[in-house]
């Protein structure tokens, strides 16, 4: 273990700690720290633990994920600015999730919406592989997840418009804006298959994405089949944007962020580059969730709120200073 991803984890574990110590309920740190140790008070137990501590592990899922398959779909595409939210995968995957609440498939069965979600995102994504394979450049490729956000948001909207009474299109609304408030033990267990097996996927293409960010032709020569590659990633991504959007909605930017920030540490290695990416992604998650929940607002601000004010500007940055680098 290098040392940044030691760093990294320390940090993580230490925002876990501050999750179970702050929220809107008023408990005095010395009862809500033996409350983290399974002593003291019942009722404290309950909040500690039912409630602060699934909301920082479903913040750091969610955002671990999206940064894993941020810096996948980065050495896939060879794309700096690709990520789930911008490049349309997000948005399919959440109007996989809407479609299985719409038409009340989420009712029958409580893997429906994650299902949908993860089947969304694989649309998207294989559209966009499919036109990097056939030549597109990173403007086109921004451009096309543009539209597929675009129309993927046209069909939400319309399920928004024809929502069948006043508290489903609440939910959908609510549920569109991105959060981890209220999430349980159950939440997470139900994205937890997804956030594993697509993240062994991405770590298994790992090498592979090392390997053909020199070029198919070279990616072979080094023993690598660059179809097994993008195959990997593709389901990779898939589950992990699937499950997140599943868990908390619609939450952008945070993997184009993370990558940005760890790349010239890992000497822009599109392998090293996935487990710390991860983790840095997963921290502004956690850290973002614990701010909005101490802000002294009247009604708490949405996460995917949150992470959009934020990563709106450092995306444009991003996209203005590799526009400079180009020219």
């Amino acid at each position: 273990m290098s040392r940044l991803t030691l760093g990294l984890a320390l940090v993580a574990a230490v925002l876990f700690a501050i999750s179970g110590l702050l929220g809107t309920a008023a408990v005095p740190v010395g009862d809500a720290l033996a409350a983290l140790a399974g002593q003291g008070d019942a009722r404290v137990q309950a909040i500690v633990w039912e409630l602060r501590l699934p909301r920082a592990v479903a913040a750091f899922a969610v955002g671990a994920a999206l940064g894993l398959a941020g810096a996948g779909l980065q050495g896939l595409l060879q794309n700096p600015l690709a990520e789930p939210g911008v490049l349309g995968v997000s948005a399919f995957s959440a109007l996989g999730a809407v479609v299985a609440i719409f038409f009340g498939f989420a009712a029958v069965n409580s893997f429906a919406v994650p299902v949908a979600a993860i089947l969304g995102a694989g649309v998207a994504t294989l559209l966009l592989v499919f036109a990097a394979m056939r030549g597109a450049g990173s403007v086109t490729l921004l451009l096309i997840g543009i539209g597929l956000s675009s129309f993927a948001g046209a069909l939400m909207s319309l399920a928004l418009n024809m929502a069948p009474n006043p508290y489903s299109l609440a939910d959908l609304v609510n549920w569109m804006m991105g959060s981890v408030a209220n999430r349980s033990w159950h939440d997470i267990l139900l994205g937890a298959p997804g956030w594993v097996i697509g993240a062994a996927l991405v770590f298994l293409a790992g090498p592979g994405l090392r390997a053909l960010s020199f070029g198919d032709e070279t990616a072979t020569s080094l023993g690598a089949d660059p179809r097994r590659i993008r195959l990997l990633v593709i389901g990779g991504t898939s589950l992990l944007a699937g499950a997140s959007v599943a868990t908390a909605g619609t939450i952008g930017f945070v993997g184009i962020v993370a990558p940005h920030v760890i790349r010239p540490f890992v000497r822009y290695d599109p392998q090293r580059l996935l487990i710390p990416s991860a983790l840095l992604a997963g921290i502004i998650l956690m850290a973002a969730d614990i701010a909005i929940r101490v802000l002294p607002f009247q009604q708490e601000l949405k996460l995917g709120v949150a992470a959009a004010l934020v990563g709106g500007p450092v995306f444009i940055w991003i996209a203005a200073r590799l526009g400079r680098a180009s020219s």
